[in-house]
């Protein structure tokens, strides 16, 4: 790969019945799988995607993961993942995450609704720490 990775990206999704509690509102559990869609996302913008990192035997586990959530989603909204690479170290990569509403049957205005952030480290098929690509550093 010689295309540095963005830095930044956004990815819309609405949100799937299946991803609720009885109530309509959003599981807790649904967020986590969407900021993942937001790294995927960041590595697509160039052409690449996990299946050809790991196939490379590069893999990044989730060594910390945090969500502070702000306002329900419900069923059906139209949200935006916002997906920011904060820091590349040699065997590390931290994103933050802002999940905005940006449409509701009724209510106009963007909110944000939850942030999160992450820190993944790269490790090779062995399971040990191993420095990641430079394109991928940035």
């Amino acid at each position: 790969m010689t295309q540095t990775p963005p830095t930044e990206g956004v990815y819309q999704l609405r949100v799937r019945y299946v991803e609720c509690d009885p109530m309509g509102v959003a599981h807790h559990s649904s967020y986590l799988p969407w900021m993942e869609i937001g790294r995927t996302e960041l590595l697509r913008a160039v052409g690449a995607s996990y299946a050809e990192l790991e196939s490379a035997g590069v893999f990044l586990v989730i060594t910390k993961c945090a969500l502070k959530y702000r306002r329900p989603i419900k069923y059906d909204d139209l949200v935006e993942i916002r997906t920011k690479v904060d820091n590349a170290s040699k065997v590390k990569l931290n994103h933050s995450y802002e999940i905005v509403l940006v449409q509701r049957l009724g209510e106009t205005g963007e909110q944000v609704c939850a942030v999160g952030e992450t820190e993944l480290a790269c490790v090779g098929s062995d399971g040990k720490i191993q420095i990641l690509p430079e394109w991928l550093r940035g």
